[in-house]
């Protein structure tokens, strides 16, 4: 994609494309046509180690905006990481120590560019303008939104009439987040649909401040491997950009074949044309299996590489095709409220075995299998995970745990 090729109405479908709501269109249209590089910023907080497909929904927009000639700023919440984004809490987070925010930012910056250009990536760290405010200018910060607009946002309104507490730092971090936007003269935001609220205080702080409000781009939270909940480490439904080639495929594999057009969509850099293409072929008739594998080899390839990719499709048909297991098997849910699974009760729930009696006597015999590995103890499934169960020779099923 050359940025000179395409037109306004051209980036703006670029910018469009998987993303949820953009606010607002008109205003990006003419910024963009003023024909000078955008300056566009999303901010990650590095609360965990390590980054997975979810977060790659973000980067992978942000890599196609970078390919239009755009200025692309990438964020690390090294400030508002030690705040703790209230987003979706129904209890106040605990801060992370500037230790750990720094341990994990350095795993961040290695890992984004594996998508990003490093050449053409600023890597910010909003510790820079936000330790130096100090206590007066937080204050006068402040002084600028009301605790009436912060309990329009859902989950602050939905904790203050369920009497849960509420501390007051948690008000200064859509602040915070919103004053990166002004000290950054960010043109467009990007951000998750959990993060509307905290993009739009950036838009109202930059009025504030005499700028130009910034555009809002929000992308969809991509369901993890169960299909149901967002993709999330703490769930174990995730699929982590460092693991292995086998098991970034693997994973991939298993999801619904309904899951697999949304992964299409959000992860993968084939023309939507393509995928449409592809998608009324399965329709037709074809094996949705062979869009399967041309999804897990384009994401293996990315984080990894074709050869990679190609050595994990052999062990994979190894395992699985020439194992004898069947191309199409029952796709079962079960519910543990969040706790998970022994296997014995797992495989009884899947209807591969009859009781659970049957299951462990199985376990003890090494006849039961998850994903072609024998099962030699009654060890818990956790909830949010996708296995292929089989019992004996002949008996599958492909069982997620919610």
């Amino acid at each position: 994609m050359k940025p000179d090729s395409l037109d306004v109405s051209g980036q703006l479908a670029v910018f469009k494309r998987g993303a949820d709501e953009l606010i607002v269109e008109a205003e990006l249209a003419d910024k963009i046509g003023r024909g000078k590089p955008l300056r566009i910023k999303e901010g990650f907080d590095p609360t965990r180690p390590d980054l997975h497909l979810g977060h790659t929904v973000q980067f992978n927009k942000l890599r196609q905006l970078q390919e239009l000639g755009h200025h692309i700023i990438f964020l690390i919440g090294d400030f508002t990481g030690m705040i703790g984004d209230p987003t979706g809490r129904n209890v106040t987070r605990p801060p992370l120590t500037p230790d750990e925010l720094a341990a994990n930012a350095r795993t961040y910056t290695d890992q984004v560019f594996l998508i990003l250009d490093r050449e053409r990536t600023e890597v910010a760290y909003n510790s820079k303008w936000l330790s130096a405010l100090g206590a007066d200018g937080m204050i006068r910060l402040a002084a600028r939104y009301t605790v009436a607009r912060m309990l329009e946002r859902d989950d602050f309104a939905k904790r203050y009439r369920e009497g849960q507490p509420i501390a007051v730092h948690e008000f200064l971090y859509p602040l915070a987040q919103g004053y990166d936007s002004v000290a950054l003269k960010a043109d467009v935001e990007l951000g998750g649909t959990d993060q509307k609220f905290n993009l739009l205080v950036g838009r109202e702080l930059q009025r504030h401040y005499g700028q130009e409000p910034q555009c809002i781009l929000t992308l969809p939270l991509l369901e993890g491997l169960d299909g149901v909940n967002k993709m999330s480490k703490s769930l174990d439904n995730y699929i982590g950009i460092t693991e292995p080639p086998q098991e970034i495929f693997g994973k991939l594999m298993s999801i619904s074949d309904e899951l697999m057009w949304r992964y299409f969509e959000l992860l993968s850099f084939r023309p939507l044309d393509e995928i449409a293409k592809l998608k009324r072929e399965c329709v037709g008739g074809r094996n949705p299996r062979d869009a399967k594998v041309m999804l897990a080899q384009e994401i293996v390839t990315r984080f990894h590489s074709r050869e990679a990719a190609q050595a994990a499709l052999v062990e994979f048909e190894a395992r699985f095709k020439d194992g004898a297991m069947p191309e199409n098997m029952p796709a079962v849910t079960v519910h543990s409220a969040g706790s998970g699974l022994p296997v014995a009760q797992l495989a009884k729930q899947s209807g591969v075995v009859e009781s659970t009696s049957e299951a462990l006597r199985l376990i003890a015999q090494r006849g039961l299998k998850l994903d072609g590995e024998v099962v030699v103890d009654n060890r818990v499934v956790a909830a949010g995970t996708t296995v292929v169960v089989q019992a004996g020779k002949r008996r599958f099923a492909r069982v997620t745990v919610v």
